[in-house]
């Protein structure tokens, strides 16, 4: 199965998620072009994980297209899941087996789809820091090397489109680091959708961020138009005769240039910018009363683990 260079990596229409009464994802749509690196961010229970396990294909929606490179993801051929590599919440169930045997399975069913695509094992071993475990069961494995394994065993395909749901978790700073190395050096046409709670993590890994609420996209931009969207986007505090001033602005040089002519101490004076952060909190604002939606029924991926 081919797909166009010029069409979108994913293309969502008014997709709806139900169950019984209750919209998980409500009339979503977003489209993806190749190469994007994009972070999904939402409270819990927004429909993040609902979103990225549709268009893995291990949900059916009850309404809407979904298009994911070129084909629809449920009932997709191999050739098609060859393509794509994926970074679960959770690690793969296979504890008896090796690492290196359980790379070296899933190389071969890339290679059966896909001949000579599959990169050595060694060599993703060494990227992940896992050479020196390689022999290791599955099942004698910390979660932070059980969650490099599966990051290796999606990238060992050479992957266009990349799903990493909570991919971090359990990493301690040095391997975090590596991993956010590890997606760098991915090839420019990768597309990567990246689910998570980490905001710096989003803007320095991510060139763009789609912000779910209650199942809906309330925003969708670079990380700059996004606390663009708080407005007076500049704070500045200072200090007179111990009482601190505080005043938000578009531009800080007028105030600056009002503050130093009328003589005012500018040493503890503070310029600080809009963060991701306090354009997030403000985009959900109110979201912590979200009703987490009802528990789905499990997916394809969780009753084939």
């Amino acid at each position: 199965m081919k797909s166009s260079q010029h069409s979108p990596a994913v293309s969502v229409e008014a997709l709806r998620m139900r169950y019984g009464v209750k919209d998980v994802l409500a009339d979503v749509t977003l489209h993806v072009e190749r190469g994007q690196r994009i972070a999904i961010l939402g409270p819990n229970g927004a429909g993040k994980s609902t979103l990225i396990e549709i268009l893995e294909g291990f949900r059916r929606p009850s309404a809407g297209r979904v298009r994911v490179l070129d084909a629809d993801p449920i009932g997709a051929p191999a050739m098609w899941r060859s393509r794509i590599g994926i970074v679960l919440q959770v690690w793969r169930d296979h504890g008896t087996w090796r690492v290196r045997e359980f790379l070296e399975f899933v190389a071969a069913a890339h290679d059966a789809a896909r001949p000579g695509v599959a990169l050595p094992v060694h060599d993703v071993l060494l990227s992940v820091g896992l050479s020196d475990l390689r022999d290791r069961r599955l099942a004698t494995l910390s979660g932070g090397q059980r969650r490099r394994v599966d990051v290796a065993a999606a990238l060992i395909g050479r992957p266009e489109l990349v799903f990493l749901d909570e991919p971090t978790t359990g990493f301690d700073p040095e391997i975090r680091a590596s991993f956010h190395e590890l997606i760098r050096t991915l090839t420019p046409d990768t597309t990567v959708l990246w689910a998570t709670h980490d905001l710096h993590e989003a803007e320095a890994m991510c060139d763009r961020i789609v912000i779910l609420v209650r199942g809906a996209v309330e925003a969708d931009g670079t990380p700059d138009e996004l606390r663009d969207r708080l407005g007076s986007g500049t704070t500045i505090r200072w200090r007179t005769e111990g009482r601190l001033h505080t005043e938000r602005v578009d531009d800080p040089a007028p105030v600056l240039a009002r503050l130093s002519a009328g003589g005012v101490d500018l040493s503890g004076l503070e310029v600080r910018r809009a963060s991701l952060e306090d354009a997030y909190l403000s985009i959900v604002a109110g979201s912590e009363n979200v009703d987490a939606p009802p528990a789905l029924a499990p997916t394809e991926k969780e009753t084939r683990r």
